[in-house]
Parts: C-alpha cells; structure tokens; sequence
C-alpha cells in the first residue's frame, strides 16, 4: 500500500456507482410513456402505480435525475418536491370540525383527521427513497444540499424541517450500531475515514495506522441502511496521565503503550461525517457508549477526557484588543505586556498584547512565552466559563458547549498544546482538557443543561478570580 493518500473523489466514485444501479432500475420497466416533467414523475410516483417494483424504478428515476442535474437543476427539482404540500382547504376542513367537536370522543377523532391533513404529500415520496440501493444515504446528502439553499425560501425551508423530523425518527440513536474500526477493517472504510477527519488531519497512511495501533481505538455509530458509512466517529488514545500536547500524542515515532498500563483515556477528535444529519444528536450517546465499552475492556482505565481545540478563542480575543476593551488586562498584565513589546506606557495594553502576537516566532521565545502564557491562559479560562452568545446559559466556544452538554467540566488548559498552524491561528495554541466523570456527567449535564452551570475544576476556576 502506497504511504501517500490519494486525492481521487471516493465518494464521487460511490455516487457514480449508485447511479448507474438506479438508472438500470428505472430503465427495466420504464417506456415511452414516462413523462419527462419532473412534477409528473413525482405524481406518478405518489400514485404508486404498478405495484412496488414500478414504484421503487420510479423512485429511482428520480434519485437519478436528481444526482445527473447541475446546480440549477437540483434547486428546481427541491423546489418541485417541496411544493408537495398539504392541501389548504383539507386543512380548514380539519380545523373546522376540530373545532365544531362537542365531546371528548369527536375532538379526538377530528384531531387525528387533522393531522393526517396537515401531513404533505412530499413526506411519502421522500420515504418511498428509502426503498432503492443506498436510498437513505440519497436522502441525507440530499437534505445536506437543503440546509445550504433553504435559508431564505420558505418552500425549501418547510421541505427541511420536514426531512429533519424523518431523519431524527429514522436515525434515533436506538437504532444505531456502534463499531471499532482497526488496520483490519475494510479499505473502504479507512479511506472514509481519512475523508471524514476534519479535526486534525491524516496525511499518510502511516499517520493513519498509527491512529489505529494498539494503544488507540477508533469507534463509530453506524445505521443499518448505511452500513458502510460512518454517522460520527471518535478517536481515542490510550495513554497515562492527562495528555496536554496534540503533537506529541499524535507522534509517529513514540512508543506503544500497553493497554492495560494505560490509566487515561483521551478523546481527541470527534468527527460528524454526514453534513445531512446536522441537528440530529449523536455525539453525546458516542462519548457515555464508549466510555462504557472502555471502561468494560480495560479495568485499569480511571480517567476519560479530551485533548480538544477551542476553535473560537483567538477570533474572540481579537475582537477584544480591536474594541481595545480596558477591561480585558489586568494592571500587572498590562505592565508586563508594554514592558514585552517595547512599547510607551500610555499605549493602549490590548494594543501590546496584539502587536506581541502577531509575531510568527513568538511560541518560540522564552522570555516572551513566559509573558504570554499566564495571561492567554487566564483569558481562555474566561472565555470557557464565563462567555457567551445570544444564549446567556450556552457557552460560547462551539466545542465547550458540546462537551458541557454532554456532562463533562473543563478540567486543564493546555499551553502551546497545538503548535501547528491551524491550532496557532484558532486558539493561539492552546487546547482544553474535558473530563467525563462517569459518576458525575448526569449532575454535570442537568446543571448546564438547566442553569448554564459550567463545571470546571477547582484550579481552573481559581484562574477566573487571578
């Protein structure tokens, strides 16, 4: 096998696959007689005309134009599919006689006919997709094509929230398998993974079995109508003591450990793959799951937490020394930061702080590191626990509010843990450390969930009163 991974579109070669099966589908039991408007192939679909094998061929044919369209041509045929609504007057018929209902009996009988009428044709033949060769996967990508052209088109907006409603039904997370991926596992699948991977890259297929070797585990939820696609995965290192560097667990050439001397286990990276099942909750059930599974193969393991990246901090801090907020530095702080940079007394301290980072070789020199370091870590501990959006009880940093939702305290923040250029330029190098207490994630998760309560350990803690 070649160290190097190919660049060639391995889901484009699926998609290709998939519709040339569909395309014979419809063929055998197409003629002359199917109309090529796009709203009466729908009709005919919905009527379900010939019984189910012209049903699925039909369905198919659908699938098949929609894949084979341009970018034009699919915003037609959503738009198309989306005017499938529910039928006004039925509705206010419904409503009427809900609303005429005198007893408790009527009301309940008219409530069920008004539900059936506000229901939308399109719901059926989405669900009659379902029935062809990779027919769920069709309709995930194809709701991941509707949220980037909903926004602002209400017709194409209603057909989202509907396909969000069948999706969360038919991906609850009963029905999901969770599966260990190892070297062993299908070259398809690796290849997956490695397209999938978005928090730190695989490169080589050496840096790929390196994250698949004894001392790593690799889990993922899977759907059995989509048994060789990955809904999300997590990699995982077996290591001892809390990590605090991504480059170091990641290093290529350090030695395995065993197992079963591991104490620690790091969740690293968390990966959604499927851009059409956004908003539909995965991760939290991945985390306890794994974190049970773990816990049951290796009884050494005492500890579970992260090594993950806080994506928003340096965007946040920059909006800060732009707005020169004068709250932001302490005295001591801003002394020091003058004193760094060279700069007058009265210069403005944020203004100081940003001239010093936007040197390129600033993680590399000591004096300046020993500058920075205590006043970026207090910094990021403020914008963990105490910032927030729109959403006073939501944490503002995306991956802290997924970690705190799920149960976990923010339990170390790492100095210069991410030293490559996405790390350096996101979070100015600093990674967090979320730990998931078995014990503790229930309490945890109903006091964020509830009251916004972040839990956070008692040395992080003390760096918001520093």
């Amino acid at each position: 096998m070649p160290d190097t991974i190919p660049n060639e579109g391995l889901l484009d070669r699926a998609l290709r696959r998939v519709s040339s099966l569909w395309r014979d589908m419809a063929e055998r039991v197409s003629g002359p007689e199917e109309s090529s408007d796009l709203a009466e192939q729908m009709r005919v679909c919905l009527a379900a005309r010939g019984g189910e094998v012209s049903a699925r061929a039909r369905a198919a044919n659908l699938a098949q134009a929609y894949v084979a369209a341009d970018a034009a041509g699919r915003r037609a045929f959503l738009r198309t599919l989306a005017s499938f609504d529910s039928d006004p007057q039925a509705v206010a018929r419904a409503a009427d006689a809900l609303g005429s209902a005198t007893d408790p009996e009527s009301s309940a009988a008219a409530k069920v006919r008004l539900r059936r009428a506000l229901e939308p044709p399109r719901l059926r033949l989405l669900t009659q997709f379902t029935t062809i060769p990779d027919g769920m996967k069709f309709l995930v990508d194809l709701r991941g094509e509707l949220l980037q052209l909903a926004d602002g088109d209400g017709m194409l907006a209603a057909l989202e929230a509907d396909m969000k409603g069948l999706l969360a039904n038919w991906f609850d997370v009963g029905f999901l398998e969770l599966r260990r991926i190892d070297w062993s596992s299908p070259a398809a699948l690796l290849e997956k993974l490695v397209d999938y991977e978005a928090v730190h890259r695989i490169r080589t297929w050496r840096d790929l079995k390196n994250r698949l070797d004894s001392d790593r585990r690799c889990y993922a939820f899977f759907h059995p109508r989509m048994p060789e696609e990955p809904l999300i995965f997590v990699e995982v290192a077996l290591v001892q003591g809390l990590s605090d560097s991504v480059q170091r667990l990641l290093d290529q050439k350090a030695p395995v450990l065993d197992p079963k001397a591991a104490d620690t286990a790091i969740f690293y990276s968390i990966n959604n793959c499927q851009r059409g099942l956004d908003g539909i909750a995965f991760g939290n059930f991945l985390i306890k799951r794994v974190v049970e599974t773990l816990g049951g193969e290796l009884r050494g393991l005492n500890h579970f937490a992260t090594l993950s990246p806080i994506p928003g901090f340096a965007r946040w801090l920059a909006e800060r020394e732009h707005a020169a907020e004068d709250s932001l530095l302490q005295e001591g702080e801003a002394i020091a930061l003058r004193k760094a940079a060279a700069v007058p007394p009265a210069t403005h301290p944020t203004a100081a702080l940003a001239l010093l980072m936007a040197r390129r070789n600033w993680p590399r020199e000591p004096t300046l590191n020993a500058t920075l370091e205590p006043i970026l870590v207090r910094l990021c501990a403020r914008y963990l626990l105490s910032e927030s959006g729109r959403n006073p009880k939501r944490a503002l940093d995306p991956v802290g509010h997924f970690h705190l939702s799920n149960g976990a305290r923010v339990e170390r923040i790492n100095w210069l843990a991410d030293t490559s250029a996405k790390g350096m330029a996101e979070s100015a190098g600093l990674m967090v450390n979320y730990l998931y207490d078995p014990g503790k994630i229930e309490d945890h998760h109903e006091a964020y969930a509830g009251e916004g309560k972040r839990a956070a350990a008692p040395a992080v803690r003390k760096l918001l009163k520093a």
